[in-house]
């Protein structure tokens, strides 16, 4: 995807306050990546290394992936684990898969194999303590999955244990309200990729201007333009970006790297770099704290 389309780099700073965080655990930093969409078109090799070297540059101690590495076939995964496998954090890379990542036969397979080649520990329905008996890092299937199924995961977990939850569709939080979620990692939107200032993303609204246009019209307008399915991606798209209450949980989602036509507008690609401080530190949890453009060629 040309860099006009795109726009640059962004990279987000954000303070997330955790209860009963260990003191020993104060001010460990996660680096989060999210659709990458790597398929040749949507995300372009210039774009993939500036994620890659402000990753890098911001000294992870863990790194997570929040779905969808490919669009349709998952033959490239191989390609872009062979990238990933070049990221160093100090307690490894933690992912999970996303809607794009299961849609073709033996995608899940294919991915979930590619990225264990490189050492990136692939979640699906599991937990996994990366970070040490600390924190939980629980790692769900994708929402729009029939293996959508968090209360196990939930239920073997002590009460006292805080809890990172990856999963891909932002959606999930609606249904995770349930239980305990010190911070739930999203991606899935794209931020919704065009973003009107003052209105919010646009694919909210476009499928109710598109049923006020009569049909003989609505059919010359290209779908990149105007997708009549594009509001169905998520139900909260007061969510499609940025850090969220939700009831008692703490929700951010990510505006993922990989783009769509037509292109991004006022919603650059993102890579979040999330520092994690005891409740205490901070009575709640703060928003952006700091952007960072990189440039990207």
């Amino acid at each position: 995807m040309h860099g006009l389309l795109t726009g640059t780099l962004q990279v987000e700073h954000i303070t997330v306050a955790i209860s009963d965080l260990p003191e020993t655990l104060a001010g460990v930093r996660l680096v989060q990546l999210s659709d990458f969409h790597f398929d040749g078109l949507r995300l372009s090799p210039s774009l993939l290394q500036a994620a890659l070297a402000a990753t890098q540059a911001a000294r992870p101690d863990l790194i997570v992936l929040t779905g969808d590495y490919v669009t349709d076939d998952p033959e490239p995964i191989w390609e872009l684990a062979g990238h990933l496998g070049t990221l160093q954090a100090t307690y490894g890379i933690c992912a999970v898969l996303g809607n794009h990542d299961i849609e073709w036969p033996q995608a899940r397979t294919i991915i979930t194999q590619a990225l264990a080649s490189v050492g990136i520990e692939v979640l699906w329905n599991q937990v996994s303590y990366p970070l040490g008996p600390g924190i939980a890092v629980v790692g769900l299937a994708d929402f729009w999955s029939r293996e959508f199924r968090p209360a196990p995961l939930f239920q073997s977990l002590p009460p006292n244990v805080p809890r990172l939850v990856l999963s891909h569709n932002p959606d999930s939080a609606e249904v995770l309200q349930r239980w305990r979620v010190d911070l739930q990692l999203s991606g899935h939107t794209h931020g919704g990729q065009i973003v009107i200032p003052g209105w919010g993303p646009l694919p909210a609204y476009t499928r109710t201007w598109m049923q006020r246009i009569p049909p003989w019209l609505r059919r010359r307008i290209p779908s990149p333009l105007f997708n009549q399915n594009c509001d169905r991606v998520i139900l909260h798209w007061e969510w499609s970006q940025g850090l969220h209450r939700v009831g008692a949980n703490q929700l951010y989602v990510n505006r993922g790297l990989g783009t769509y036509l037509p292109g991004r507008f006022c919603c650059p690609p993102e890579v979040t770099v999330i520092t994690l401080t005891p409740a205490s530190h901070h009575p709640q949890a703060q928003s952006v704290l700091r952007l960072e453009s990189v440039s990207v060629g």
